[in-house]
């Protein structure tokens, strides 16, 4: 979304950026699960961004780190956060 509203630049498209990033990180898929669902829409952002609440939830619920330039989510003392 952030590349297609040229936000961001992403050499070669974002097609070839998720291929050349799953070949050099150690990504792991966290699936979309009724539990990421549910705990989305209880979060406490000063926003409604559905893609933000998904991303939240998703660390929520498998216990990650989310990395993130973004300030409102860093702003959110219960989400843990790391700025790349």
């Amino acid at each position: 979304m952030l590349a297609s509203r040229d936000r961001i630049q992403l050499d070669g498209g974002l097609r070839r950026w998720a291929q050349e990033a799953r070949k050099h990180l150690p990504l792991h898929e966290a699936a979309l699960t009724s539990e990421v669902a549910v705990t989305s829409c209880e979060l406490e952002l000063p926003h409604r961004d559905p893609a933000d609440r998904f991303l939240a939830a998703t660390a929520i619920v498998y216990e990650l780190t989310l990395l993130t330039v973004d300030e409102r989510l860093q702003s959110a003392p219960w989400l843990p956060t790391r700025s790349a």
